[in-house]
């Protein structure tokens, strides 16, 4: 990440978070007394109810037994050094690495004598959430600006401010403000309204594509891919966001009667864009939420674990990498998953790798499970929206999961 900017010690605890909060702040709790004015003593914002990690046993686990394990345990294993040495799975990881590709019999094995299930409930001991699906969308583009390729992809703008608030606030470690300096004061970022009426920003622009509707849903997945005329791909990847709350595209036509809820998947939503395109800009703009993005190497054929870099900082697995809500699963935690396939009830149970986090991933039993890349991906991720729960993979005789 870049442009942090770390606000000075001395100011009063809630005259900063006010000012964070005009400044784009959508995670930040309200103050704890109101109205609060520059020097009233607040008390800092409330830590989110915590998850309930509940001890089980591998025979409890619905389809434990005819799931495969390897290729969730590779998943595992490629994200090791990204794991903190001083983590309890660190051990356990690089361990996994030393397990033969494909052998699942020594698989189960390791996993079993190695990790003990806990169960992922919310705070009230519900163990059921939902499990959406993201991929990485391969569109067409340019390096430069053409006929054809007239939608600027910005990079991170020179005016964007971040702040982080885990120095005065350590439960706040997660979130991360944003807004740009305008007459001595922060104020917040430009939305996407903003943006797309401006036309330009301080930023740079690191490529340009045809179809705004693709861009949108590329800043939704956080990671894509461009492919040039020449067939050359560039991978670009998340690298900030304007500091707006995301807001559901799905669910503003929903509300407006423009299609039914249940027709607002990825699929239905690109058909309405097409038939409406004197609509679609207002649509847009109802998520005020705008990502910027950096590129990243370009992808390597044939290797093991290709995907775009997850939140640890390891390339994500097709089928076996999860985004998670950081502060109830532990990144680069292994996760058992009992879900469906899309629009289906045919059991979809394997061991997944928490490599990823996500804007709308939030919640102890919530997750959005990493279908690769392309066409074909992007079909199931958009029609992804099952029912499913979780199980922590825990090294034995460590403390609960954090």
């Amino acid at each position: 990440m870049t442009h942090i900017a770390r606000v000075p010690s001395p100011a009063p605890p809630w005259w900063l978070a006010l000012i964070l909060i005009a400044a784009g702040c959508a995670e930040l709790p309200a103050p704890a007394c109101a109205p609060c004015r520059p020097c009233a003593q607040c008390e800092a914002p409330a830590k989110p109810a915590p998850p309930r990690y509940e001890p089980s046993s591998f025979d409890a686990i619905p389809q434990w037994q005819g799931a495969q394990l390897a290729p969730g345990l590779r998943a595992f294993a490629a994200g090791c050094e990204r794991i903190p040495v001083q983590s309890p799975l660190r051990a356990a990881c690089d361990a996994a690495g030393a397990i033969p590709a494909g052998d699942e019999s020594a698989a189960r094995r390791f996993v079993e004598e190695t990790f003990a299930p806990w169960t992922l409930a919310g705070p009230e001991g519900a163990v059921e959430g939902l499990i959406t699906g993201y991929y990485e969308p391969v569109i067409a583009g340019s390096r430069t600006r053409t006929a054809r390729y007239r939608h600027p992809v910005y990079g991170v703008p020179e005016d964007l401010v971040a702040v982080e608030l885990d120095s005065l606030y350590p439960e706040l470690r997660h979130m991360r403000l944003r807004g740009r300096v305008a007459n001595a004061r922060l104020v917040p970022y430009w939305s996407r309204a903003e943006i797309e009426a401006n036309g330009a920003l301080r930023a740079p622009v690191i490529a340009w594509v045809e179809d705004p509707v693709e861009l949108f849903f590329l800043q939704i997945q956080g990671s894509g891919q461009i492919e040039l005329e020449s067939g050359e791909r560039m991978r670009i990847g998340y690298a900030e966001q304007n500091g707006h709350p995301y807001r559901s595209l799905g669910r503003h036509l929903a509300d407006h009667g423009e299609m039914a809820l249940e027709q607002t998947s990825m699929q239905g939503i690109k058909a309405w864009a097409a038939a409406n395109p004197e609509k679609l800009q207002a649509a847009l703009n109802a998520n005020p939420s705008y990502v910027f993005f950096r590129e990243l190497p370009p992808p390597q054929a044939g290797a093991a674990a290709d995907g775009p870099p997850g939140t640890l900082g390891a390339p994500l697995t097709a089928e076996y990498s999860l985004a998670v809500d950081p502060r109830h699963v532990p990144l680069g935690a292994p996760v058992f998953l009992v879900t469906t396939w899309p629009l289906s009830a045919e059991p979809l149970a394997r061991l997944m790798a928490a490599q990823d986090t996500g804007g709308a991933i939030r919640g102890p039993a919530r997750a959005d499970f990493f279908w690769g890349s392309g066409t074909e991906a992007g079909a199931l991720a958009g029609r992804m929206r099952q029912r499913g729960r979780m199980w922590i993979l825990w090294p034995r005789g460590a403390p609960s999961p954090p």
